[in-house]
């Protein structure tokens, strides 16, 4: 599909401006004339960028392969994959290559609201939301931490699904005995607070991550470990139940759903005994045995729940904190973290999102890209690179290299955005970014507005100027306009590059793109997705 429309879209409005590299390529811009407020125009940039660490000499393809297996090979024992954005940037994928070279794939936070798409040897695809992603590989033990809330009937769905498929899961998936149950009220609950929030909406899956989590916060959750004590099971779940009918008016319980909910738990309490476990033990005596260790984080950092787009975030800590948290597990043994991030960005749900491609432009991207969860079907919104994020995310989490997936989708477009700063309307730089949700809102606020005035010719948005003039609209437009994004252009490479695997075979303007990616962030990327499947990984 065709993406040039992406350019019309997103392109900052201004005056007109010069023609860069003699006019190849581009479109004159036009940008409504703020004459109070001269220095809030988004500027574009030509970039020119320095490799952090590339290769002086092109590799073979064989050489290529073994260079990959050796960065696989020297990662550290305990590590870490984790996502850099609001998630879906393909963490799964690389979960599933590397756990090869893992003994143990483990979980540590979130629940069901995870979607990690892999695909195996012979290109079936496979969607998990609580097993974890090494399941593909046979020699790999697969766990599910102390830290992750179980929903147990999409759990045997998705065991079962495994095993119609030819996969094996006996002897090889461990549940955390401290694990928190998450029940199907957790996830009618879940719907009747988004409704309560009507137009202030989180946006949630709906899935029952967020009650469920509350429940274990207010200390009268249920654990996997209560299975074991169905005496004391019903007098729990009772509580659990009663304390939800309290405080939501939609949410009908009695006797008859405690009694039919007791009787289901007896019966996934029988099928599930084989696979509770003590993880923090079997985790920690693996360590001390020398026994590799990838941990698998679900959601992305963006969403943490102390460091994400609060409210608009999970009920988790999917950054690096929640390793050693989700698993019982000391900071000192922690490694290598691969940080995931898409070659755009993308996010699902309600909230701010500094860089969102609006209208056609986003809708196209979305498509090539096929946004849609794998947990809800939900399509998600989409827009540029938005580099103040990603090295906020790579200060927290520490991260020794960075996976840049869905570079393929890029291919179709003339050019390249991604934002590289936020300043406020006189210039003056925010230096990280920020937590204050009315900032971020004016981020987005101010995107639209471009968009807005972006869609109407010169001779409409000069009639609205003069409109707005004569009233308080214009006050409110600039204040929106208080914050913004600045962003740099690199061209496009316009070619298909899902069959390329050596990096030095990539089009010139894509290893452009990538190094200067590298360069603004101060990370070495060492992997390159090009496409869905297992093979589709560039190492550099």
């Amino acid at each position: 599909m065709n993406l040039t429309a992406l350019r019309l879209d997103s392109n900052p409005i201004s005056a007109p401006q010069r023609r860069f590299n003699g006019g190849n390529n581009r479109i004159e811009r036009f940008l409504l004339p703020y004459p109070l407020a001269p220095k809030s125009f988004r500027k574009v940039l030509e970039c020119s960028a320095k490799a952090v660490a590339s290769s002086s000499s092109p590799l073979g393809v064989s050489e290529q392969i073994g260079d990959g297996l050796g960065r696989i090979g020297s990662l550290s024992q305990v590590s870490g994959v984790l996502g850099c954005q609001w998630g879906d940037e393909g963490k799964g994928k690389l979960v599933d290559i590397l756990a090869a070279n893992f003994d143990i794939v483990a979980r540590c936070q979130g629940g069901a609201n995870a979607g990690h798409t892999i695909y195996n040897d012979k290109g079936k695809k496979f969607a998990l939301h609580l097993v974890p992603s090494g399941i593909l590989n046979e020699e790999t033990l697969c766990v599910i931490g102390n830290g992750v809330v179980v929903h147990l009937p999409g759990l045997f769905k998705e065991i079962d699904g495994l095993e119609s498929n030819g996969v094996s899961c006996k002897g090889r998936i461990l549940v955390s005995d401290r694990a928190h149950l998450l029940f199907d009220f957790h996830q009618v609950v879940d719907g009747l607070r988004e409704s309560e929030l009507a137009k202030s909406f989180i946006g949630t899956t709906k899935r029952g991550i967020g009650p469920c989590y509350s429940s274990k916060m207010i200390r009268n959750g249920i654990r996997v470990s209560d299975l074991r004590h169905m005496d004391t099971f019903p007098q729990k779940l009772d509580l659990l139940l009663s304390d939800a009918a309290s405080r939501f008016k939609g949410f009908n319980y009695g006797p008859d759903m405690l009694r039919e909910e007791v009787e289901q738990y007896k019966r996934f309490a029988e099928r599930l005994e084989p696979f509770i476990a003590d993880t923090v033990h079997v985790i920690n005596e693996s360590i001390s045995q020398k026994k590799k260790i990838l941990v698998e984080g679900g959601q992305a950092t963006m969403l943490d729940i102390d460091f994400g787009t609060y409210p608009f975030v999970t009920s988790s800590s999917p950054s690096a904190g929640g390793i050693c948290t989700g698993l019982g597990i000391a900071p000192r043994v922690l490694g290598d973290l691969i940080g995931v991030v898409k070659a755009y960005t993308s996010r699902v749900g309600s909230g701010p999102f500094p860089t969102e491609i609006l209208g056609k432009g986003g809708d196209l991207l979305r498509l090539v890209g096929k946004e849609f969860g794998t947990t809800t079907g939900r399509p998600r919104r989409c827009g540029w690179l938005d580099l103040v994020a990603l090295k906020f995310c790579c200060q927290i989490n520490g991260f020794s290299s960075l996976n840049l997936t869905k570079l393929d989708v890029l291919s179709d477009l003339p050019e390249i955005q991604f934002g590289v700063s936020y300043k406020l309307i006189d210039g003056t730089p925010i230096k990280a970014f920020p937590s204050d949700l009315r900032v971020l809102e004016q981020l987005k606020a101010s995107n639209f507005i471009k968009y807005s005035f972006g869609i109407c010719c010169l001779t409409i948005y000069n009639t609205m100027l003069s409109w707005c003039r004569n009233s308080q609209i214009l006050l409110i437009v600039l204040y929106l306009m208080h914050v913004q994004v600045d962003y740099e252009v690199l061209p496009g490479w316009q070619s298909d590059i899902s069959s390329i695997r050596n990096y030095a075979d990539l089009p010139q303007a894509a290893r452009r793109y990538v190094e200067r990616i590298e360069e603004l962030v101060g990370i070495p990327i060492h992997y390159i997705g090009v496409g869905p499947g297992r093979d589709a990984l560039i190492f550099k």
